[in-house]
């Protein structure tokens, strides 16, 4: 991390502090040892001084130390040499003090925003800061380097004591012998005379304090009042420490203690007597004799004011004895060597030239020959100036230390002392950094150089590390963290594991904390820390690390690298016994689309299974959330109803709704406008405005706002959409719904279960899993998640993987949250992201409700056109309530009928005694020539079935509960062929009013191939008979009908020939009266392709017939061909005929009511007179007769014959129109140009083919006429014209005689006579007037001659002059008149 300056500074002289040895007498450590502590312990948290010191320099210059500490240590005299590396102890040391000092939670931490990452990692880094801590304290003293060997030694000896002097003496001995005997290596001292102080430490609860004096006294004579301490301690007993809190200084320091006293028992225990491990080096403390309490037991027979004794006592011993002490051996070792290599000036004089010079960075170290074994005496100059170098550095004189230690390099350098020449580079380098007024700026190259050299030639890593950890926080001082953090890198290595991972960890520190901060470097570089620390067990700094790296790779496309810190995410926290955050991390790969290897995938689900398994056998109670599989919650869909019986021998039950069906937006409108128009029908016509379409099933396209209705005992079956994102399969077992419900307050008290489960294996592709639910109570029920067992599904190679496998199965459970639809209503819905509400898994419990059930017997699948086939239907009430209302809509009304009570033939009811029998009612009769048709007067309301609704006829209204009831359903086909889909709507109600539920209803669909049969063309035409010389009834009129039947059918349908049995016609103004063609009086066969024509007379129907009863009466006439007579007005015939009647008006009336809307927008006046006039002509060639052709056919089948009947219907309009039955198909309507301008009106055109019709001419002559032109030539024959008022109106007639015709056929015969008398006529016929005329033509010699000459002219009254018509028929009338 990155620090102040100041406090670089500080860390750097804290680093190299001055050494000061201790050794206590019995008496002295006894009574520290009241305080829970030993001497050393007891002086350490006062070893900073607070004051400046000054001491004067070779040159006599004052120089400041300020902010000095002191490092003191109790004498340990264990052989140690120095190592390249650190010992086992050592490592065991640091790697407990990382792993004991952990972040704290709610620590402050650092956000960084860089682009668009929002970094938060911890502020600052204890753990590192401890770690270089301990190192640095625990690195071995070495030969090459003085700055960690001892410049003094206290003597202690308690005033209790018999003879202190004497206890003085003995120590100061000791202190001899141990520096120069020659017996111990360790601890090392600076000088040979070294400097010893002598400290009489009194217990004020125990000794005489006068006797203290007086020994102090005699001390100071003796040892000189520089060299000698009188320290006061224990100022309370310990059984008053508790009434006063005294504030504990030492638990910062004591708690590093703690740790070491662990690894020195374990060294100690495996070393034999004789270690080289950290506990036994001099610096150490004498852990042995501590005993060290708790938190707040230390010092407790110190005040506050022996707290001041202490701090003051250490600045008396720096200030008055170990500062004279190193400025005097500086003088020394100054003076030595300037008189040694006969120097004319001193070092001191020369240090300007090194801090002021320009000269370029030191040459790359090479390798020597002898790399770093050679060694200096210690006497030797080169040595001396260390020395110096050193004692200059500790005193804070950087300035000569500086020019020492330069010095120094260059002696080293040239003798190829290359462990000394590191280490005074690196000293070099320290002292100008710390020297705040030099021109030189820090010399990086210094450490850079002297790291090369300790780790390649030397191959002293500890040595390395030390250069490292110094050179990196300077250069992060200065900014230059891309600098540093390439210097932490680099010092990385296999040979410590904690090491790297701390370097590592600062190195990315380095990156985010860059002027432009290098996010995925720090993540990079912390993945590489987090493995590191892993490797060397630290598993909670691992931890860190990589969760502090996955905020850079998350959620950016790094799946890869995402799937691998999670993984490891979760394998540590598993292992730091967090599982709930193992398996955060695990579902985190899992739920990702990974685009890892199934066997990879396979590995983390099975490491995701144990990890969740083991959460789970400590947390029974509650079942967590699954990642597995992924749940794909807006296609859940939710069925409500009974499940269908399937079809039992022949009957075949009614399709309804079910799961298996995808759901159709434009089918649904369609059921739902049949359910309005049933709702409708059941209330008076009118919709009611609660209305709510039944939805059985419910998916993400429904309407959901609403609460669904659902019935009690009745199950509910909700679909769920699975999906693996995983390309290894999984396994689910013990499938159930997770539901919460509120029952009502009246409902009984029974519960609700789902009474399904069920096991899937689900591979990566989609799987439906659909659960059951049955309802007890009525309330409210919340669906809100699905319970299941997940497990690795086992590929069945081995039984041990199988078991396995099995034993990885866990229970947990997903929440089914769905999104409702995006509001787009207001203003606020279309600038907000809002969704509304879905409740298809909320559905409202009601009572109980009837339940039909449907089946269809003799249903077919396949029809001729307009064939009749009798079918049964079978309504069943399965549930514990009657039903009543009982109806039916359907896309196609004209497909079916019940029939009516009026009009229903007595038939076989059931389905087996129906075999063979017709579908009509037929009646025997004798066919005989010339026979009139049977007529039959038939109102349209004895056929109730003429709306879309049909009510279809049950006894009584009502079906109870249990009972069923079968009606005869009469099929057609359609009249065009091809497949067609023909949808039924039951609907039926409860006998209980006000119920939640008004009503249900039941589906089915049905598809119908219809294969072509007969085509019946039919035409209409006026007789050229006189009315008067019509034999029949006086309302004949003489219209001729002509019908013509063609057998179109195919041979692939196996009809072998059609009978036309019976033409019947049915209207209610017009009838057929009979048959006028000449073979009447045989059967009409037609095979294939063969045709038909009959003709027949048409009459009006009696005018007391139309009137009758003052309502719709159908005049039906029935002229059978054959030897029986089938009853048309009676069902089913009749009511086809009405279907096929309500459709064609349904179609008249869309086309009239177009023409009423466009001829509304116009106002002209002739506009209104041509509308007028187009009514009369309408009304004139009104016929309104419809046609009933009924055949029968002979199909062979399996080697029997059957026989089929239909019916096929003609309307004829108009006279002269021809009508077929076959229905015309609706052509493409091409595209037409764009127009922007609305053209002009076209004018009205009169129709003159039609106004022709207003009058009907007949010429009356004779065939033959004999004259005698010898003796008259004038031949004078009388000719009769009858005019006909066919129009319901008064018609102005004029009768021009003057024409002479040119049309071709009347000019191959003569025309060479003339009209005698009056020659034009205006007259005026009322309403179906006939009048008769007497002309006279004019012949003058024989020949055959065409009378059909005269014009006549017609228009209805009141109309202008330009609706005048000619009247003339193109048929012409020949006479021959012969020569007598």
């Amino acid at each position: 991390m990155a620090q102040c300056v100041q406090f670089v500074e500080e860390f750097v002289q804290d680093s190299f502090v001055p050494m000061v040895a201790v050794l206590c007498s019995e008496e002295a450590e006894r009574a520290t040892r009241k305080n829970n502590l030993n001497f050393t312990e007891l002086l350490r948290p006062f070893c900073r001084l607070t004051s400046e010191g000054h001491i004067r320099d070779p040159n006599n210059q004052l120089q400041v130390v300020k902010n000095l500490r002191i490092c003191v240590n109790n004498v340990m005299t264990n052989p140690n040499t120095a190592s390249a590396a650190l010992s086992p102890a050592q490592r065991r040391l640091l790697n407990e003090v990382v792993l004991s000092c952990q972040p704290q939670e709610g620590a402050v931490t650092n956000v960084i925003t860089a682009g668009d990452y929002n970094l938060n990692f911890n502020a600052t880094t204890p753990w590192f800061k401890a770690y270089r801590e301990n190192f640095l304290q625990t690195m071995p003293a070495s030969d090459h380097e003085f700055l960690n060997h001892y410049l003094a030694c206290l003597l202690v000896v308690s005033s209790t004591e018999a003879v202190p002097v004497e206890q003085f003496l003995k120590l100061s001995q000791e202190q001899h012998r141990i520096q120069h005997s020659g017996e111990y290596t360790n601890p090392k001292w600076f000088i040979p005379n070294t400097l010893k102080y002598y400290v009489l430490l009194h217990d004020m609860s125990e000794g005489d304090e006068q006797r203290a004096d007086v020994l102090y006294e005699d001390m100071k004579q003796r040892y000189g009042a520089q060299g000698c301490y009188l320290l006061k301690i224990n100022s309370r007993a310990s059984s008053t420490a508790e009434d006063e809190q005294i504030p504990d200084p030492w638990s910062q320091y004591l708690h590093r203690n703690n740790l070491q006293n662990q690894v020195s028992t374990v060294a100690s225990s495996t070393c034999d007597g004789v270690s080289n491990s950290l506990e036994s080096h001099p610096l150490q403390l004498d852990e042995g004799k501590s005993t060290a309490g708790g938190a707040g037991s230390h010092g407790v027979c110190l005040t506050l004011n022996d707290h001041d004794h202490i701090r003051q006592f250490i600045q008396e011993f720096t200030f008055r004895g170990l500062l004279p002490h190193i400025e005097k051996n500086i003088r020394q070792l100054n003076d030595q060597l300037v008189s040694r290599k006969g120097l004319s000036r001193s070092l001191f004089t020369a240090t300007k030239k090194w801090f002021g010079g320009g000269k370029g960075p030191e040459k790359s170290v090479h390798e020597p020959k002898s790399t770093c074994g050679l060694l200096y005496p210690p006497e030797a100059p080169e040595l001396q100036i260390r020395k110096m170098a050193d004692l200059c550095f500790l005193v804070q004189h950087y300035e000569l230390a500086y020019s020492c230690y330069h010095t120094a390099k260059k002696d080293f350098l040239s003798d190829q002392a290359m462990l000394y020449a590191a280490g005074a580079l690196e000293m070099a380098a320290v002292s100008a950094f710390l020297h705040a007024g030099a021109a030189r700026s820090y010399p990086a190259h210094y450490m850079d150089t002297a790291i090369q050299t300790y780790r390649d030639v030397c191959k002293n890593m500890v040595l390395a590390e030390r250069c490292t950890l110094l050179s990196a926080e300077i250069l992060k001082s200065q900014g230059k963290y891309s600098e540093a953090a390439t210097l932490l890198i680099k010092m990385t290595s296999e040979d410590s594991d904690l090491r790297s991972a701390l370097l590592l960890e600062q190195a990315a520190h380095c990156f985010i904390n860059m002027r432009n901060p290098m996010v995925r470097k720090f993540a990079f570089h912390m993945i590489l820390a987090g493995h590191r620390f892993s490797k060397a067990g630290q598993r909670r700094h691992a931890l860190r690390c990589y969760c502090q790296a996955m905020q850079v790779y998350k959620e950016r496309g790094w799946a890869l690298a995402e799937d691998h810190i999670n993984f490891t995410i979760g394998r540590q926290s598993f292992t730091l016994r967090q599982p709930e955050n193992a398996v955060l991390a695990f579902k985190q790969i899992l739920t990702n689309d990974s685009r890892q290897m199934a066997t990879q995938q396979a590995a983390f689900l099975r490491e995701y299974l144990y990890v969740y398994k083991s959460v789970m056998g400590e947390k029974e109670a509650s079942l967590p959330m699954l990642p597995l599989p992924c749940i794909h919650s807006s296609a859940t869909r939710v069925y409500f109803g009974h499940e269908r019986r399937l079809a039992e021998g022949e009957k075949q039950a009614a399709t309804h709704v079910s799961l298996d069906q995808d759901y159709d937006q434009d089918l649904a409108a369609m059921w739902c406008h049949l359910e309005e128009q049933l709702v409708a029908s059941a209330n008076r016509g009118t919709v009611p405005v609660n209305f709510q379409q039944t939805q059985c099933c419910l998916n993400s396209q429904t309407d959901n706002l609403r609460h669904p209705l659902a019935v009690v005992e009745e199950p509910m079956i909700v679909e769920l959409t699975f999906r693996n994102p995983l390309k290894v399969s999984l396994a689910l077992s013990n499938l159930s719904l997770l539901w919460r419900f509120t029952p009502d307050a009246a409902s009984p008290s029974k519960e609700k279960m789902p009474e399904e489960f069920m096991g899937e294996t689900i591979t990566n592709e989609e799987t439906l899993a659909r659960l059951r639910l049955l309802p007890h109570r009525t309330g409210q029920l919340n669906i809100v998640g699905v319970v299941y067992n997940l497990a690795e599904a086992s590929s069945g190679e081995t039984a041990p993987s199988q078991q396995t496998a099995n034993l990885m199965v866990v229970r947990g459970k997903q929440d089914l949250m769905i999104q409702g639809p995006r509001l787009n209503q207001t203003k606020e819905d279309k600038m907000l992201v809002r969704h509304g509400p879905d409740r298809r898994l909320d559905p409202i419990i009601t009572p109980n409700m009837p339940l039909m059930e449907v089946f269809f017997l003799h249903f077919p699948t396949a029809l001729l056109c307009g064939e009749i086939r009798k079918a049964y239907v079978e309504f069943c009430n399965v549930s514990s309530v009657a039903l009543s209302g009982l109806r039916v809509a359907s896309t196609h009304p004209d497909f079916f009928t019940f029939g009516s009570q009026a009009t229903t033939p007595v038939t076989p009811l059931s389905p087996t005694s129906a075999k063979n029998c017709s579908a009509y009612k037929t009646l025997a009769t004798v066919n005989q020539p010339g026979s009139v048709a049977f007529e039959v007067l038939v109102s349209a309301e004895d056929f109730s079935q003429l709306s879309t609704v049909v009510e279809i006829p049950i006894e009584g209204n009502v079906l109870e509960p249990g009972e069923s009831t079968q009606l005869p359903l009469w099929l057609r086909g359609p009249d065009q062929e091809g497949v067609h889909e023909i949808n039924f709507l039951f609907y039926y109600e409860s006998v209980e009013k006000g119920t939640k539920i008004s009503h249900r209803v039941l589906r089915h669909t049905v598809f119908i191939c219809a294969s072509r049969s007969l085509s019946v063309q039919a035409s209409a035409s006026r007789s050229s008979v006189p009315p008067h010389h019509c034999q029949d009834d006086k309302g004949c009129s003489g219209t001729l009908v002509v019908i013509d039947v063609e057998n179109i059918n195919t041979s692939e349908s196996g009809v072998r020939e059609f009978h036309i049995v019976q033409v019947s016609s049915s209207s209610q103004h017009w009838q057929l009266h009979k048959c006028i063609n000449p073979a009447r009086d045989k059967d009409c066969k037609l095979t294939s392709r063969e045709r038909a024509k009959l003709c027949f007379r048409a009459k009006r129907c009696k005018p007391h017939q139309v009137t009758s009863g003052g309502m719709e009466k159908y005049t039906f006439a029935d002229l059978n061909l054959g030897h029986e007579r089938i009853v048309s007005s009676s069902t089913p015939c009749g009511d086809f005929f009405f279907h096929c009647c309500r459709t064609t008006e349904s179609q008249r009336a869309d086309v009239e009511s177009s023409r009423t809307s466009s001829s509304s927008k116009s106002q002209d006046p002739s506009e209104d007179k041509a509308s007028d006039l187009n009514n009369i002509v309408k009304k004139c060639n009104e016929l309104d007769l419809n046609i009933i052709v009924i055949w029968k056919a002979f199909v062979v089948e399996d080697n029997k014959q059957l026989i089929l009947e239909g019916q096929l219907h003609v309307a004829l309009q108009t006279i002269g129109k021809e009508a077929t039955s076959l229905t015309p198909k609706e052509e493409a309507q091409e595209m037409v140009l764009l127009k922007f301008k609305s053209e002009q009106p076209p004018p009205v055109v009169v129709p003159s083919a039609e106004l022709s019709q207003l009058i009907k001419t007949n010429l009356h002559y004779p065939e033959t006429y004999t004259h005698p032109f010898v003796q008259n030539s004038l031949c004078l024959v009388p000719v009769t014209l009858t005019l006909s008022n066919c129009s319901p109106a008064h018609v102005d007639i004029i009768v021009d005689l003057r024409h002479k015709s040119t049309s071709p056929e009347s000019l191959e015969v003569h025309n060479s006579f003339n009209w005698v008398g009056q020659t034009q006529y205006k007259l005026q016929l009322r309403p179906e007037e006939v009048l008769c005329l007497t002309l006279q033509a004019c012949f003058i010699q024989a020949g055959v001659y065409n009378l059909n000459t005269p014009r006549v002219f017609a228009k209805p009254a009141e109309q202008g002059t330009m609706c005048e018509t000619s009247q003339q028929t193109s048929s012409p009338a020949l006479i021959i008149i012969n020569n007598a």
